[in-house]
């Protein structure tokens, strides 16, 4: 079931989200992602986050800004069971365009975003990890 972020879901979101980000973005020091517990904590309830459980568990979530997809998280045991592209299909429903950055060392959500319809828009550098990426768009009616 996906459903709208609830407040008692923020302590598990989060959890995910730093177990996600640690394994996703091992180019990336870990105390970066620790550093920003907080802000993510203080900024998910001003978020679009929609958030995938089953059995009462959450397994996932999506956070959008706008237009801009802050992320798809899903649970490292759960990953490659279908729950990213359940959470983006059900975001597509409610957007007509969706954007976001992805690291270029990170080609495995880079794969993914492609064969979800997106597209690499341009390249830039993300300053505070120094990092390389990309912004990728998908719009309705132009994926594939």
């Amino acid at each position: 079931m996906i459903r709208v972020l609830q407040k008692a879901d923020i302590e598990r979101v989060v959890d995910i989200w730093l177990d996600t980000n640690l394994k996703a973005h091992y180019f990336i020091p870990g105390q970066y992602w620790k550093d920003n517990i907080d802000l993510v904590k203080e900024m998910l309830p001003q978020a679009e986050v929609y958030v995938y459980e089953n059995d009462c568990q959450i397994e996932g979530f999506i956070g959008l800004n706008d237009e801009y997809m802050e992320g798809i998280f899903v649970r490292d045991e759960m990953q490659s069971q279908g729950i990213g592209k359940l959470l983006l299909n059900f975001v597509k429903e409610k957007k007509t365009k969706l954007y976001l950055n992805v690291y270029q060392k990170n080609t495995r959500a880079i794969h993914f975003y492609q064969r979800e319809g997106f597209e690499i828009q341009r390249e830039g550098l993300d300053e505070v990890t120094g990092e390389k990426d990309y912004v990728m768009v998908w719009q309705r009616g132009n994926s594939l």
